[in-house]
């Protein structure tokens, strides 16, 4: 009779993994089903999906959201443009905000000379060919105090007109026509309140409500 130190070692019972593969795999299959029928997160569902891969086979996935992140927050940081243009993320994609002040003189819409080169230099990220995919939303924004000229009877036509020169910038550097939209928004989705308790205008709010926000979004299939 063998010894105990003589006896074969046992295989490892690895059966479980095709069950385990199965299950992560249907896990899969599920979230895409969901980003298909429903208004998902989709920079969570993207964080779930490379998660998944990970965890079927360490499968690299890419991640398009955190790489146009990361490239435009690059873009940032070398035009060292950071007081004048801010990077976020919401549920559906990416948010860039362009402060008014830095880009527009005050009742105009036409994008300051200095200001070109930033907007150039984002738009060069936008249109690489790995970002295909993506559509952009341009919304413009106004503060509540009104305007009244021959060009810009009120703010409709002003954050209007600011949301549509950036567009035209973007078109002028290639990025398709079929994938922008320009919106005005005039004042009524503020960042945080135009005026006090008392009805007073208050000047620091009111230069952060008047801006002109790109968001960028995977386009839905």
């Amino acid at each position: 009779m063998l010894t105990p130190e003589e006896e074969p070692e046992q295989a490892l019972d690895e059966s479980w993994m095709t069950t385990y593969g199965d299950m992560v795999t249907l896990l899969m299959c599920f979230f895409v089903m969901l980003a298909g029928i429903s208004d998902v997160d989709v920079v969570l569902f993207e964080q779930v999906q490379a998660g998944l891969a990970k965890g079927i086979g360490d499968l690299d996935v890419l991640k398009p959201i955190e790489m146009m992140t990361k490239d435009l927050e690059s873009d940032i940081q070398n035009l060292e443009v950071g007081e004048s243009v801010a990077l976020g993320v919401d549920t559906q994609g990416i948010v860039m905000e362009f402060a008014s002040a830095s880009f527009y003189e005050p009742g105009s819409a036409v994008i300051r000379e200095e200001a070109a080169p930033i907007l150039k230099r984002i738009a060069g990220t936008l249109r690489a060919s790995r970002y295909s995919n993506f559509i952009f939303k341009v919304e413009g924004h106004t503060d509540d105090a009104p305007i009244h000229t021959e060009q810009y009877p009120s703010n409709w036509e002003l954050s209007a007109a600011r949301a549509s020169a950036v567009v035209r910038l973007l078109i002028e550097r290639d990025i398709e026509k079929t994938r922008l939209q320009a919106i005005g928004m005039a004042d009524i989705m503020p960042k945080v309140p135009n005026r006090d308790a008392y009805g007073e205008p208050i000047p620091e709010n009111q230069e952060i409500n008047r801006r002109v926000t790109v968001h960028i979004e995977p386009r839905r299939r």
